[in-house]
């Protein structure tokens, strides 16, 4: 019964979409995974924050820093402060007029502990916020730090929608209301979110009438639906989507991305406080070349570390390559003795973990029983769990993916520094929070790069993941689709391909 309900609710949408495209409206249905809210303050990523929302800043295809809602901005270098000059005509979908109000509301709920974002750290400079006028606003820092403006891009909230509600719970996060291109039509929980197009954009309109998120969390009906015509745009597995290439009425696109996969080891789990010094081991027990070719099928590459694909990669780093021979001595000379049940055991206790993969990722769960194997082989016992829910404080280590194509800072100060927001595996170096800070503290290219050269460093002697690849995205979309920028680098789940969407076009069914 309930998957009668679901297929007649999946072509309830497409009659729907039908009628829409008969009355002359174009709408795009674009394949989702589920949302529970919309929250750009407090969540890292969403592909739909984008379209609904804009920050003082944007990026534009080569992930450069663009206007959004701030039109022009100054920097003083004497006070670290930085005024952004705000576009006076922009409006929030319910047509109150936007305010620099909203951006120092924004970024203070941000900067609140007791709100608990993640992004946090991204303002922990921040020393004094200025309202000037209705449109005009100022940061001072206490440094330079250059990621600022990249930070920037993050979303403004309405502060006359969300003063006094509470950042995590507010019911505005499931009917938000923002500025962006597309407004919020309808949510039916679980099948599609609907957005529609905003007319009063304060930038050109975009020209898709609508844009349907649909649900449609498995992979492989996501490949299906594409090829039934279901879905318009979908971002598929490197198996499904070369089932795609030179397919009639479809374009694959292959993109490069920040974003990897690898073992995060939970530091706040004991087990690791007794042998952190075996890491190096795990990490160069795995073949990273083979599950490249085997799992994503030679989409994507074998990783060593965070910053692979930013202006500030350290090549020269240890890249823990794949030499059972090493991992043999490093285990041998911590004391690891072999046993008969092939794996290796000290002082008494069995060298071995459990490998938490989140539900619903097929590719990760492939990539993560793949590493087991091989960790396996050279007398590690690794086996791979798919919890219910993910146990960040409790489990022993979690097939990551992460990642940010924008300034180094996003993907190093936040996720490596101790204690910081998005620091899941409590991990703490001293030589890392140094270099990370001296990094994030100037403007000087050439010490940003000695400081980032020295933080790959101190993370390759004291790894807090074994890195195992980047995987590309790849997008397949209906030929009538067209303005996707096939050479932009996308973020962590391919997060990036609608920077552009406001000049997407859509040609009509034949």
């Amino acid at each position: 019964m309930k998957k009668l309900i679901c297929a007649l609710l999946a072509l309830a949408m497409s009659l729907a979409a039908a009628a829409l495209a008969e009355a002359g409206e174009s709408t795009l249905v674009y394949a989702s995974g589920d949302y529970t809210r919309i929250n750009p303050a407090m969540d890292e990523h969403g592909e739909i924050n984008i379209l609904l929302f804009n920050g003082l800043t944007a990026h534009d295809g080569e992930n450069r820093v663009v206007p959004g809602l701030a039109k022009s901005w100054d920097y003083d270098e004497a006070t670290h402060t930085y005024t952004f000059h705000m576009e006076e005509g922009a409006k929030w979908h319910d047509g109150a007029p936007v305010t620099a109000e909203d951006v120092k509301f924004t970024i203070e709920a941000i900067m609140d502990p007791e709100n608990g974002s993640e992004n946090a750290p991204n303002y922990e400079d921040v020393e004094e916020i200025t309202v000037i006028d209705e449109h005009t606003i100022s940061f001072r820092l206490t440094a330079p730090n250059v990621a600022f403006l990249d930070y920037m891009t993050m979303a403004v909230l309405p502060k006359h929608l969300l003063e006094g509600e509470d950042m995590q719970e507010s019911a505005f996060f499931r009917n938000p209301v923002g500025t962006g291109p597309y407004r919020l039509e309808s949510w039916d929980e679980g099948q599609a979110i609907v957005l529609v197009r905003n007319e009063d954009y304060f930038k050109e309109p975009a020209n898709i009438e609508r844009i349907v998120f649909k649900i449609v969390p498995d992979d492989n009906a996501q490949a299906m639906q594409m090829k039934s015509g279901e879905l318009d745009m979908a971002l598929l597995t490197p198996r499904d989507a070369e089932n795609f290439e030179g397919e009639d009425g479809f374009n694959v696109y292959r993109m490069k991305t920040s974003d990897y996969r690898g073992i995060l080891f939970n530091f706040n789990n004991p087990y690791w406080t007794e042998n952190r010094d075996l890491i190096p081991a795990i990490c160069c027990a795995i073949d990273r070349q083979p599950i490249v070719d085997a799992v994503i099928l030679g989409h994507g590459i074998p990783a060593y570390g965070p910053l692979q694909r930013n202006v500030y990669d350290n090549p020269d780093v240890d890249h823990y390559d794949y030499d059972p021979a090493r991992a043999k001595s490093i285990l041998e000379s911590a004391g690891c003795e072999m046993g008969k049940n092939g794996f290796y055991a000290r002082d008494g206790e069995e060298i071995g973990f459990v490998l938490s993969v989140g539900a619903g990722d097929q590719v990760r769960l492939d990539i993560a029983q793949a590493a087991a194997q091989q960790l396996r082989e050279a007398g590690v016992n690794v086996t791979v769990e798919v919890p219910e829910r993910v146990d960040w404080a409790n489990q022993m280590a979690y097939l990551i993916g992460w990642g940010s194509p924008f300034d180094a800072d996003d993907h190093t100060y936040k996720v490596f520094g101790t204690g910081k927001g998005a620091n899941y595996s409590g991990y703490s170096n001293a030589d890392v929070d140094r270099y990370l800070v001296e990094a994030r503290e100037t403007d000087d290219p050439e010490a940003r790069a000695a400081a980032y050269d020295k933080f790959q460093e101190a993370l390759a002697a004291d790894p807090a993941y074994a890195f195992i690849c980047y995987v590309d995205a790849d997008y397949v979309a209906t030929s009538r689709l067209h303005g996707v920028n096939p050479d932009t680098i996308m973020g962590h789940h391919g997060v990036g391909i609608f920077w552009n969407v406001t000049e997407w076009t859509l040609d009509a069914p034949e």
